[in-house]
């Protein structure tokens, strides 16, 4: 206790200088602003000192303007967003949009300032009149207006029930540090500045109320409106909640001031403010004092950055004890708050320092209050959940299980990358709970009073220092250490390399156990294992330096297994390896474990899930199907899938197997490959059965920058079709004349494809090559989707195939303009056979594209078609289709239609309204119904996957 008492002592003698400096440069910052609710704009005029505390002298200054970053679609916060497939912003009308005005900016002489806006448009770059040396200031005068934007955005600005939440509102100075740091706004809250000592004498309306960050004076009312001054030293940014109703309450405990707006409908007043109290005590204890006089913990910054999971379910269905489930939502609130609002990172590129110590505190708060709360709540004890694996977790175990899943899926990414380089899943979850494990793991290796002392020695340093560094965390953690703790920076937070280790070679002795402990991903951090009796935990070591293999004695004392990192401390990669009976090899085989729909992954056992479902087509009617398969939450290299189904109107079985090893290679380049077979069996026609046998192989390819949405992927497989079918559909076929001789056919089908699945500007393009014993044929696809400014869309898609081989003597094989036969059996037809009838309208676009229905519609020898559509109206479009197809032998034929498309969900639900093509006015013939084509997906797989793609 000396040594971490004199540990401290020091620590904060070396703090005292940066804080001194600190304090006499402080920059001072003074705003008038007037606040206009009828126009959401502000009139603001700002006197900014500047003070140079860097050791170069600045010919040209560079301060935030945030709010005109929602100025236009071109700005890097409307691009990021698209990324992410949110268009709100690349179609926002002009009135929702926010912008900044500037009229003025002068200096102390009242000479006028050359400045610019970025390419960016939300910084702004001044040219001073007169070089800044070192230690040197400048007073800056801006006079401006800020026309908020709507709260849909990035739930700062206004929205329609009157309410406003101000951010990032005001000119802010750009950080310095042997260089500018020029950061964007791309909607992460992670605006870098300088410290300011800030006054601001803001008017609003009457009859509107105010709550803020900082410190305030009592509201001044005028026969106008009203007046507050606002104080904050050493701050970076003043927040203020404008409200028509009072909404906020401030409270007052020993240990803190907070105002908030975060209530429990349920859960009382008395209560609510014994939980504040309660976590104010624990956040001073764990963290220390709060430099300021108020902590602002809204509801808008919880639902920025909520605790994800079952608590987003409606309130009729949450799982938690209403206390539990409010300290949550207040604490995470409060932890963000207090840490953003006092230790001053970099937090585009150094974030993951608050994330760890705000998610550990996190785990540590149910640890110290809450153990044996369980991860589904209530949920656990009901029938039918509590033989779920999932229904066994802790609460705390949601850490590992959501920052493994885009590890398990490799798009994981370091906790050093900066924030606007993560996906949305790493951004918003992942990292975040990667982090905050990984000072768990830490604690549990070197000591967790050592972590928790750390902790406060660094916060009770560094807090208010400007411009904090990660080394300076690092200083702090290796001193409070006595263990070696560089694979903590260098494996697990600088590198995105998997945890992962088995035991091998078990023997033992009457009073010693010799194992060999394999590292299967070669990432070099420590190791615990456990000697289990029974359930009982009778040891535990920690084992590092296992770069690879390593072989160790350990004493007996009563072991009946082995376990590594039983107590799941550590984020590894794969626990299904972890243990290791000393009982003889029978003993150590899992047991098999049935579950219904699907579970978290149980190491104890080999799960197989079971799920019922249905199919349909017209041949077959509704079909149950029984789905087996062996894939959890998270992504597993070896997975297989077997959905058999019974036949109705055939009275016979169907359906279908695969089984997958998908292989991960790395982060960038060629990052996956798979290996699969699978079948299916089903019919095509009454009494005609179909069924296939697929061997394949794929490889796909990615950037290194995983927010991109390009993918490159090639596809090896060899496509075995195999067909009974009845005499009465043999009779009637005019279109395959060759079924009854070669009812069986294989395809050798070679295809790239290279697409960027960007919501403004989609790009894709296909080659496919098919090799058979009748047929060698080459195909291109092409297709491009522009989202213009004015929500009006562009598609545009080129199909061109031609055979360089063709023995066929059918049209089975040929390219068809519309509706192709499908010999592949790729498409989800309804009705495959069908040419009449409503399930005869059901259309993929395949081949041609084409809309209208031609009776010649095959070509025997090429085809080069082109399809266009143009939104006239929302999701009313205007379509064309033009292009050419030939037979062998014969010239070829020009070929058209055109009409009116109701684009519901691309690729999901849309209408086709014919209206004039090679037949005329199709609109004006007879039977028009039957010509009007849809476009439908029923599978829920492919569904969901329009809601999640934004997350992966």
């Amino acid at each position: 206790m000396f040594s971490l008492r004199l540990l401290r002592i020091l620590l904060l003698f070396l703090g005292l200088f940066p804080f001194t400096v600190l304090l006499s440069q402080q920059h001072q910052n003074s705003i008038y602003a007037i606040f206009d609710n009828t126009t959401n704009e502000i009139l603001i005029k700002q006197h900014f000192t500047y003070r140079n505390s860097s050791g170069t002298t600045l010919k040209t200054l560079y301060f935030n303007d945030w709010n005109n970053a929602y100025s236009s679609n071109t700005t890097p916060l409307s691009k990021h967003f698209g990324d992410d497939f949110d268009r709100k912003l690349h179609l926002a009308q002009k009135k929702e949009r926010g912008h900044t005005s500037i009229t003025s900016v002068v200096d102390n002489n009242y000479q006028g300032l050359e400045w610019e806006h970025l390419v960016s448009k939300d910084i702004i770059k001044i040219s001073l009149n007169t070089p800044l040396v070192p230690n040197a200031m400048v007073e800056l005068f801006f006079t401006y207006t800020v026309k908020l934007p709507s709260s849909k955005f990035t739930s700062y600005g206004y929205d329609p029930t009157g309410v406003v939440y101000l951010k990032d509102w005001y000119l802010t100075p750009a950080v310095f540090d042997v260089d500018w740091k020029l950061y964007p706004n791309k909607g992460l809250d992670d605006l870098y500045t300088e410290v300011s000592s800030t006054r601001i004498s803001f008017e609003f309306p009457k009859g509107l109320y105010l709550a803020t960050n900082f410190d305030t004076s009592d509201i001044g009312r005028f026969p106008q409106g009203q007046n507050v001054q606002l104080t904050g030293v050493n701050r970076k940014g003043c927040e203020i909640v404008i409200t028509p109703q009072k909404r906020f309450r401030t409270h007052v405990t020993a240990s803190l001031t907070t105002t908030t707006d975060l209530v429990s409908s349920k859960y009382g007043e008395i209560p609510t403010g014994l939980s504040i109290e309660k976590i104010a005590g624990f956040l001073v204890k764990n963290l220390g004092k709060y430099p300021h006089g108020n902590l602002l913990v809204s509801r808008v910054e919880y639902n920025k950055n909520p605790l994800y999971g079952l608590n987003q379910l409606p309130s009729f269905v949450r799982p938690y004890d209403e206390q539990f489930q409010f300290e949550m939502m207040f604490l995470r609130t409060a932890l963000n708050q207090y840490l953003n609002e006092t230790l001053f990172m970099d937090p585009r590129k150094e974030r993951w320092v608050n994330d760890a110590i705000a998610n550990y505190l996190m785990i540590k708060y149910v640890e110290d209050y809450y153990p044996d709360q369980k991860l589904i709540g209530k949920l656990a004890n009901f029938w039918g959940v509590r033989s779920f694996h999932l229904a066994k977790m802790g609460f705390n175990e949601q850490y590992n299980l959501l920052q493994m899943l885009p590890a398990r899926s490799n798009i994981d990414q370091a906790l050093t990358t900066p924030t606007d380089s993560l996906t949305l899943l790493n951004e918003r979850i992942a990292n975040r709970y990667k982090a905050g494990l990984g000072l768990s793991y830490l604690a549990d290796y070197i000591g967790k009073e050592r972590v928790d002392s750390t902790i406060i020695d660094f916060y009770s340093v560094y807090r208010l220092a400007p411009k904090i560094k990660v080394e300076d965390f690092k200083n702090v953690l290796r001193l409070c250490s006595d263990d070696e703790i560089d694979w903590f920076f260098e494996e697990y937070v600088s590198s995105r390399e998997k945890i992962d280790f088995k035991i091998k070679k078990v023997s033992k002795t009457e009073d010693s156990i010799t194992f060999t402990l394999k590292n299967k991903r070669g990432t070099n951090v420590p190791i615990s294992l456990f000697g289990l009796q029974k359930d009982s935990v009778v040891s535990k070591y920690w084992f590092s330096n296992v770069d690879s293999a390593a072989t160790f004695t350990i004493p007996r004392k009563g072991e009946d297994r082995l376990v590594l990192n039983y107590d799941q401390k550590i984020p590894e990669f794969n626990q299904r390896d972890n243990w290791k009976t000393l009982n003889g090899f029978f003993a150590s085989n899992k047991k098999l474990k049935f579950t219904f729909f699907k579970d978290t992954e149980d190491p104890n056992y080999n799960q197989i899930f079971y799920v019922p479902s249905v199919n349909f087509n017209v041949y077959d009617g509704v079909t149950p199907v029984m789905r087996f398969y062996n894939r959890p939450f998270l992504e597993r290299p070896f997975s297989f899938d077997i959905s058999p189904g019974y036949s109705f109107l055939e009275k016979t079985l169907v359906g279908g197997a695969r089984i997958r090893y998908r292989k991960y290679q790395g982060k960038g380049g060629h990052y996956v490959t798979n290996f699969t077979i699978g079948g299916s069996t089903s019919h095509f026609q009454v009494n005609s059965r179909f069924t296939t046998v697929t061997p394949a192989i794929s490889f796909g390819w990615r950037p290194d920058d995983l927010r991109s949405n390009k993918r490159q992927f090639l596809l090896f497989r060899h496509r075995n079709v195999f067909r009974s079918i009845d005499e009465n559909v043999l009779n009637n076929n005019d279109i395959d004349l060759d079924l009854e001789n070669n009812p069986d056919y294989s395809v050798f089908n070679i295809r790239y494809s290279n697409f960027d699945d960007n919501i403004i500007n989609f790009k894709s393009s296909l080659v496919d090559f098919q090799h058979s014993s009748e047929f060698t044929k080459l195909a291109l696809e092409l297709e491009y989707r522009r989202l213009f400014e004015s929500n009006r869309q562009l598609n545009l898609r080129l199909y061109a195939g031609k055979f360089l081989r063709n023995k066929t003597n059918s049209d089975f094989f040929s390219f068809a303009l519309d509706r192709p036969t499908d010999y592949m059996f790729d498409l989800s037809y309804i009705g495959r056979s069908e040419d009449t009838g409503l399930v005869s309208q059901q259309i993929i676009i395949a081949e041609g594209g084409f809309k209208s229905q031609f009776e010649d519609q095959f070509g025997s020898d090429w085809i080069a078609t082109t399809n266009a559509s143009f939104n006239l109206w929302r999701w009313i479009e205007v379509y064309g289709d033009i292009g050419f197809i030939g037979d062998r032998g014969e010239s070829a034929r020009f070929v058209y239609d055109s009409g009116i498309r109701l684009n519901l969900v691309t690729d999901y639900f849309e209408l086709y309204f014919p209206v004039y093509s090679n037949l005329g006015w199709e609109i004006a013939q007879p039977n028009y119904d039957r010509t009007i084509r849809f476009v439908i997906t029923i599978s829920p797989r492919t569904l969901t996957g329009l809601f999640t793609r934004r997350w992966f």
